[in-house]
């Protein structure tokens, strides 16, 4: 399953929260935003199981990191 994921991020940690995004496995993409997030990233993941353990284990836990969203992929 394919996820997108906002990020919103702390004042002046953008670069760091990016170079550590970039360095978990099931992040496939990871762009900067202008807008009310400050980042987006594409998770791949097994289903939504291994998803939340993603969320909560790799990336809401990187220094940073303030708030999250996350949007499920669905093929139509």
């Amino acid at each position: 399953m394919k996820a997108y994921v906002l990020i919103t991020i702390r004042t002046g940690e953008i670069k760091d929260v990016l170079r550590q995004l970039k360095k978990v496995e099931s992040v496939k993409e990871v762009n900067m935003t202008f807008g009310p997030y400050d980042a987006v990233a594409i998770i791949h993941a097994q289903d939504v199981n291994d998803l939340g353990r993603i969320l909560a284990g790799e990336v809401q836990p990187i220094p940073g990191v303030a708030q999250t969203l996350t949007c499920l992929a669905v093929d139509v």
